[in-house]
This record gives C-alpha cells, structure tokens and sequence, in this order.
C-alpha cells in the first residue's frame, strides 16, 4: 500500500522506484520502470510528483481514457520543467506589475488588468499564474474556485496543493476553460491528435516536443494498467 505524508503526498520508496505495489489502475514498479526506460532517471522529487499524480488520475471518475492521462502527463512535464509538482509563474515581484491595474505600466495594460478583475494594488502578482497548468487573472482563481469548491480568491496559494492544482487542470483541459479547446476536440479511445492538442493549453507552442512526451507516457501506462 501507498504511504502518505501529511500534505496527502504519496511517499515514494527512498531507492526512488515508487511504491511496488498494484494498488489502482497502474502497476508503480512498472510505471517507473517504464518511465526511466523513456526518459531516464528520477530525482526522489519527481517521484513524489508521478506518484502523487497516479493517485490523481486513478481516484479522477472523469478521465478514464488513457490517451487523455497521456496527454495530462506530457503536459504537466513540460509546464512544470519536469518537476511533477504544481509551480508559480517565474518572474521577480515586480515583472508582475504589467498585469496590475494601478501599477502596470500603460493605460491598455492596466485596462486589462481591471478587465480580468485584478482592480486593487498587488493583484497583478497576488493572482500570478499557479498550479500545474498555470491560471491567472483574480477572475479565473474566482471562477474555477467557485465551480471546484475551493476559496481561491483569499487564498490563491492553494492552487499550488498538488490536489488542488490537479482538479483545476482536468476541469479546464475537459471543458475548455483555457483556450476554448478540450480534450475531446483531438483525443480519443482509439485515435489521437497529441500535436494540435496542445491548443487546449497555448496555440501550438511546443507542440512537437509534447507530443513525443505523450507518445512515450502512452506506452507507459498502458505497460503498467
């Protein structure tokens, strides 16, 4: 059985191979097996990631096609720098202040700030891009909090909780919050369209190198389930 810490994080083996167990979906010695097979090795850090994330995908009654865990996955590498874990928008506090309504630094920039519902000083950085698939804007922490039952706009840090910042990212890559693009425009139980997928997050940025990421976590899970 899985160990847990007491953020609700998966404790990976300390040889870094993930629990060897075949709780849920996925076999986990196989997984990282696998894994390591196609990418090379893990830090103890992205294993806590994967493993946090499994637990993500097999407990998630809305994702049961594994081209769509594929393509999560692949994108999650790449958003977080292959990490695993949810991150915050790089940048200094002040590289914020294009998307705040006082401080910004043109009268367009601060319009669109107001726009989005950043309308006090320190918004543009209090409401930075956070989570595994980055949202921004005090609009959207509202939005998606209040749709996901999470307080996001008090507390817009809790869209970093890798369970947090897990529901957002199959909510909006399901229903097309991001871009207007979801994941049934291009995926699907017996074909896939990894490439133009990646519109769902940012037009066709990185297309190329996703999709080879979700090629490669296709075969993964489908080894390990």
């Amino acid at each position: 059985m899985t160990d847990f810490d007491d953020d609700g994080n998966p404790i990976a083996d300390k040889d870094g191979s993930g629990t060897e167990g075949e709780e849920g979906l996925f076999n986990r010695k196989t997984f990282f097996t696998e894994y390591r097979a196609e990418f090379g090795i893990l830090s103890q850090k992205q294993v806590e990631g994967l493993e946090t994330l499994l637990v993500c995908f097999e407990q998630d009654q809305n994702i049961n096609i594994i081209n769509y865990m594929a393509y999560m996955f692949a994108t999650i590498k790449h958003e977080t720098a292959d990490s695993f874990h949810p991150i915050s928008e790089y940048g200094g506090k002040t590289y914020f202040n294009r998307y705040d309504p006082v401080l910004a630094d043109t009268v367009t920039r601060r319009a669109t700030a107001k726009r989005n519902g950043n309308t006090a000083q320190g918004d543009g950085y209090k409401y930075r891009g956070r989570g595994f698939v980055q949202i921004t804007w005090k609009n959207n922490y509202k939005k998606l909090g209040d749709v996901l039952g999470y307080d996001l706009v008090s507390d817009p840090d809790k869209a970093l909780h890798p369970s947090v910042a897990y529901n957002i990212m199959s909510y909006g890559m399901r229903r097309g919050i991001f871009t207007g693009k979801k994941l049934s425009d291009y995926i699907f139980e017996d074909s896939t369209d990894y490439k133009n997928a990646r519109r769902i997050i940012n037009g066709l940025d990185k297309a190329d190198t996703i999709t080879r990421y979700a090629e490669k976590f296709e075969s993964i899970l489908r080894t390990a389930s």
